[in-house]
């Protein structure tokens, strides 16, 4: 699974059967899992908890919330390179 960044201990990757799926973001803690929290890509920049699957404790949740959104450029920059995207018109967001 193609990993994006880390922070205090969880793992924020891409797996990489997404279906054609908008654009998001997998976070567990130790190796990368298919049944993992999932946070949705905004459009407008932020990010919209889809569950949390891995059971991420609130406090840390809400963090790593945070973290993502601060990493929005990051991830759609990772995301296109990954999925060998040329315009960002052609990524998906969840809304």
């Amino acid at each position: 699974m193609p990993s994006i960044f880390e922070s205090f201990g969880y793992k924020i990757y891409f797996w990489s059967n997404v279906n054609n799926e908008p654009i998001h973001v997998h976070i567990s803690k130790g190796n990368p899992s298919q049944n993992s929290t999932k946070v949705w890509m905004t459009q407008t920049g932020g990010c919209i908890l889809a569950n949390n699957k891995s059971k991420i404790p609130q406090n840390d949740l809400n963090k790593l919330l945070d973290i993502i959104s601060r990493h929005y450029f990051l991830i759609i920059s990772k995301w296109k390179e990954y999925y060998h995207i040329e315009d960002i018109k052609e990524i998906k967001f969840y809304c």
